[in-house]
């Protein structure tokens, strides 16, 4: 998914220079997905700020029904904002992944637990009986 994501960023930093309209159309396409990714995985993991976040940007650059602000100017912020969001999502570190892998570490660890191996080498045998007096 980061690299995906970071194609998405890279994409819209790429915007902000005067492209053919073609270009416009393959970036409306590819942010769509990419937030609609976003948005699958953020309702899934109930973080729901980013969920309307990114329903805002699937709404903006939806190629179905496209809205044009038809001022390069307005798009400049707007390519910049989604690029850096897309670039929090997908190298920031959430919270969740670290409680999964803790969680399966420890029900690893529960459901085969180590014991020291005691080999015939490491026991002590005495040579010598004990006297009876």
């Amino acid at each position: 998914m980061k690299p995906f994501l970071t194609l998405c960023a890279v994409c819209c930093f790429l915007a902000i220079f005067r492209l053919p309209i073609e270009y416009y159309t393959i970036l409306r396409i590819l942010i769509s997905m990419g937030a609609l990714l976003v948005l699958y995985n953020a309702v899934r993991f109930k973080q729901y700020y980013f969920s309307l976040i990114f329903l805002f940007i699937l709404i903006l650059f939806n190629p179905v029904f496209p809205i044009y602000l038809y001022r390069k100017n307005i798009w400049i912020p707007m390519d910049i904002i989604t690029g850096i969001l897309f670039l929090l999502i997908a190298f920031v570190e959430k919270p969740e992944e670290k409680k999964k892998e803790i969680t399966e570490a420890t029900e690893e660890t529960i459901a085969h637990p180590t014991q020291p191996r005691l080999h015939s080498r490491d026991v002590i045998i005495n040579p010598k009986k004990p006297r009876e007096n």
